[in-house]
């Protein structure tokens, strides 16, 4: 494996690859020559065929769901990656955080509001907050009551003047309970947003 810029080059049967991928990917891949996963996606276009590459699946899946946003294509979904990490990308969308989202190089507000409107009821609050999620039925109906606590939350701290980026990242940082009320969550999370 070799890196350059947002493109690596991965060695698979003797054939290397071009792999773009986002500038967080880049970040967290091991040293050159080693061994590495990429989960990627193949844009196919009459001149050309590229491959995306992403850390995990849930990347590669943000990655597809911003296509299919209209305007957003693949270098505006890897620009968008790559100004926010998948977790914070997330809040912004649930939170509405347009203009966290067009920070991001080639990406104006008005693409950035039509990208959580669209994109709103796709990503649910268990992938924003994920220590709320359990794989049991009965788990899963608890995180759906503590999900809107850390929502009912998150909606407060945004009501108190933070910001939604703000306000969701210091519910995540929250050691949610099933008996917690929002109260308590917000409570925990005006602590962290203290230091």
């Amino acid at each position: 494996m070799e890196a350059d810029e947002d493109v690596i080059v991965v060695e698979a049967g003797a054939v290397g690859y071009n792999i773009h991928v986002p500038l967080s990917f880049l970040e967290s891949l091991p040293p050159l020559g080693s061994e590495v996963k990429v989960y990627t996606y193949l844009r196919v276009q009459e001149d050309a065929m590229t491959l995306y590459g992403f850390a995990g699946r849930q990347d590669l899946r943000m990655f597809k769901q911003l296509l299919g946003v209209n305007g957003v294509g693949p270098k505006g979904g890897l620009a968008i990656m790559s100004a926010l990490s998948p977790a914070d990308l997330r809040l912004a969308i649930i939170s509405g955080d347009a203009k966290a989202i067009a920070r991001a190089p080639g990406i104006g507000l008005k693409t950035a509001q039509r990208l959580i409107l669209d994109l709103k009821d796709k990503v649910n609050m268990e992938e924003v907050l994920p220590s709320l999620a359990d794989e049991t039925a009965e788990a899963e109906m608890k995180a759906a009551g503590i999900g809107k606590a850390g929502k009912d939350a998150i909606d407060a701290l945004v009501g108190l003047g933070y910001s939604p980026m703000e306000a969701a990242r210091a519910v995540r940082r929250v050691e949610i309970t099933e008996t917690m009320t929002a109260e308590d969550v917000l409570k925990a999370s005006l602590r962290n947003l203290a230091f």
